[in-house]
């Protein structure tokens, strides 16, 4: 848990919370912060399994997967390639959109001089990093010039950035865990963004679970083919966005969903009635749910 991205903070409250759990099933936990003395320190437990709590990279993008099958130790979550996909929205995007799945239009820029040659009248309009959970720098811009400066500011902090259609309507999200949906979970942001802040304040947003049988069939349906056609594993989260005429578009793919006390695959698994700590024991295990 841990690490030096963006979201550590969060890293470090969702590997205490999956560090209490673990301890209260009973198993011999250790936590670790990640460093360069990780792998060291890693052959010397010799552990049965590590649990990754790292968002954003390198947790997410398949580095600390790939260390971890070099050293040969057993992990949670995706592996090496699925995760090295998802963490790139563009490339998610990609690959789904071949596969059928609908997907807000979408431009991504590398550097300044893109935005020269650069065609987007489509507004509003969502500016993101391309490579970055927790909607870390999003931004909804109404206008050409405030996009390109949104751009121009993320360029100077990453690699590449993604435009993409706003789509108004709902903001819905579906938890999977090892291969079932989980009930989805609607988000309605006090401040109409669903950003870092809406995330991870206490009252800033709303989460209902939906009840509507044929939109959460839909969904189910939807993400069971993401779950697949990416090889996911264990556990994740996919975001969606329902237009306002009824049309269903896949945002992004989270791997290592968050795990603190406002973190929504834990409250869907809720909504199951899978409490944290059963929740956490059915991610460790080799089976199903």
């Amino acid at each position: 848990m841990g690490g030096k991205s963006s979201e550590r903070e969060i890293s470090l409250k969702t590997g205490e919370a999956v560090a209490k759990a673990l301890r209260e099933l009973g198993h011999e936990v250790y936590t670790f912060d990640l460093t360069p003395e990780l792998p060291c320190k890693l052959l010397e437990l010799k552990p049965d399994k590590v649990f990754i709590a790292l968002h954003g990279r390198p947790g997410e993008d398949g580095t600390v997967q790939g260390m971890l099958e070099i050293l040969g130790i057993p992990y949670t979550g995706s592996d090496t390639i699925a995760s090295a996909v998802c963490i790139d929205k563009d490339f998610t995007k990609r690959i789904l959109q071949r596969e059928g799945i609908k997907t807000p239009k979408w431009e991504v820029i590398y550097e300044r001089e893109d935005l020269e040659n650069l065609n987007w009248d489509t507004f509003p309009a969502v500016v993101k990093p391309a490579r970055e959970g927790s909607s870390i720098g999003l931004k909804v811009v109404s206008s050409f010039d405030e996009l390109k400066g949104h751009v121009e500011e993320l360029l100077k902090k990453t690699e590449k950035v993604m435009i993409e259609e706003f789509i108004k309507g709902r903001e819905l999200t579906v938890g999977m865990l090892k291969g079932e949906p989980l009930p989805v979970i609607e988000i309605r942001p006090k401040k109409g963004v669903y950003d870092y802040e809406s995330k991870y304040t206490k009252g800033m947003s709303e989460y209902v679970v939906i009840e509507d049988e044929t939109l959460t069939e839909k969904l189910h349906e939807i993400s069971k083919k993401i779950y697949k056609v990416l090889s996911l594993k264990d556990f994740a989260r996919i975001d969606f966005r329902l237009s306002e005429d009824g049309e269903i578009y896949f945002l992004e793919v989270n791997t290592i969903p968050g795990m603190t006390e406002l973190s929504l695959l834990p409250m869907s698994a809720k909504a199951k009635g899978i409490d944290f700590r059963e929740l956490i024991n059915i991610i460790i295990s080799e089976g199903g749910i």
